[in-house]
C-alpha cells in the first residue's frame, strides 16, 4: 500500500513538473540501449539526470554539462560536478528527488543502478537509457552512444579516436619490453582484496604489460599476506576505496614488514586514485598510462 501511495505521489509530482518545464518539446524516438531494452527518448534531450559518476564524467567531457540537472553523490570529477543537485548514490537512488528535477532523460548503468529503481522511473514516465560498460571497448562504445543521445556525435568520435590512439601508443611501446612484471593490485586492506580477471583494473594491467598475480574467476579475491609471499609481486599498486590519506599510507607502511617481497625490497609500491581504475570513464586511459609507467619505467620514464 505504501509503495502504491508513493507511486501516486510521484506521478503527481511528475505531471506537475512537466507542466512547469520550460524546455522546448522535442520529437521522440525509440532506441535499444546496452541492456537490450527498447526505450522511447526525446530526439534532443534538454534535461538530463546522470545516475552514475562515470556518466557524469562522460557528459562533461562531451561538453554537454549544461543539460545536467542532477548527478549521483560521488560525481566528483570534474570539480564543477560537485555543485550539481544530488539524487542519491548510484546504488540507492532518490526517486522523489529525480522526478522533482523534471528530467526528460536519465542515463543509467546496468551494473550498479538497481533495476527496480529504473523500472519505477520508467513507470512514472521518465525515460531511462541504460549502459553496460564492462571493458575498455564497451566504455568507448558507451561514449559514442551518449554522444548520439546528446547530439554530440562529432565530439564523442574525437574523444574515442584520442583514447584509442593513447591506448595504441602504450601497447606499441610495451611490445618492445622483454619482461612482464608481476603486479599485485590492492583495493582493500582489512581483509586484503585484489582484482580478478573480469575487472577494469585487470584489463589495464594486461594492456600495460603486466601479469596480474590475482587473476582468476573471482572478481575481488581476498588474500592473507602470507599467501602473497608466494606470488612475489615485483610491483604493488594500492588503490583503496578508503580515500583518507592516513589509511592508504598505513597500508603502504604495512608492506614494509615484508622486505623479502620484491616490490617492497625494490621500493616499487605506488598509491593511485581508484577512480582511474574502476570507473568506466575516459580517465581509464590515464590509469593505463600510469600503470605502464609503474611497470616499465625504463620505457615510459615513470618512477620505479
Amino acid at each position: 500500500m505504501r509503495n502504491r501511495l508513493f507511486d501516486i505521489f510521484m506521478m503527481g509530482a511528475l505531471i506537475s513538473g512537466m507542466a512547469l518545464c520550460t524546455a522546448v518539446p522535442t520529437e521522440a524516438k525509440t532506441v535499444t540501449d546496452q541492456a537490450g531494452r527498447r526505450v522511447e527518448i526525446p530526439d534532443r534531450p534538454q534535461r538530463i539526470v546522470s545516475l552514475a559518476p562515470s556518466i557524469t564524467e562522460i557528459i562533461f567531457d562531451l561538453g554537454q554539462q549544461q543539460l545536467l540537472q542532477g548527478v549521483t553523490t560521488y560525481s566528483n570529477h570534474p570539480p564543477e560536478a560537485l555543485q550539481l543537485p544530488k539524487v542519491g548514490s548510484y546504488v540507492r537512488l532518490d526517486l522523489e528527488r529525480i522526478v522533482s528535477l523534471r528530467p526528460d532523460l536519465c542515463i543509467a548503468v546496468k551494473d550498479g543502478n538497481p533495476k527496480s529503481s529504473v523500472d519505477r522511473l520508467q513507470a512514472l514516465g521518465v525515460p531511462v537509457y541504460a549502459l553496460d560498460p564492462r571493458s575498455v571497448d564497451t566504455v568507448l562504445q558507451a561514449i559514442l552512444e551518449i554522444g548520439a543521445l546528446l547530439d554530440a556525435e562529432q565530439r564523442a568520435a574525437s574523444m574515442v579516436r584520442d583514447m584509442r590512439s593513447r591506448i595504441q601508443q602504450v601497447t606499441r611501446r610495451i611490445a618492445a619490453a622483454g619482461h612482464r612484471p608481476r603486479i599485485f593490485f590492492q583495493i582493500g586492506d582489512a581483509p586484503i582484496v585484489s582484482v580478478g580477471t573480469h575487472t577494469f583494473a585487470h584489463e589495464l594491467i594486461v594492456l600495460a604489460g603486466g601479469i596480474n598475480v590475482a587473476a582468476g574467476p573471482t572478481a575481488y579475491p581476498r588474500f592473507s599476506r602470507e599467501q602473497l609471499l608466494g606470488f612475489a609481486p615485483e610491483v604493488i599498486v594500492i588503490s583503496s576505496m578508503d580515500r583518507t590519506a592516513g589509511s592508504v599510507e598505513q597500508t603502504r607502511t604495512e608492506w614494509g614488514r615484508w622486505p623479502n617481497v620484491p616490490a617492497v625490497r625494490d621500493g616499487r609500491i605506488h598509491l593511485v586514485d581508484s577512480d582511474l581504475f574502476d570507473r568506466p570513464s575516459p580517465r581509464l586511459v590515464e590509469g593505463l598510462e600510469q600503470l605502464a609507467g609503474f611497470l616499465h619505467p625504463q620505457i615510459f620514464g615513470g618512477s620505479q
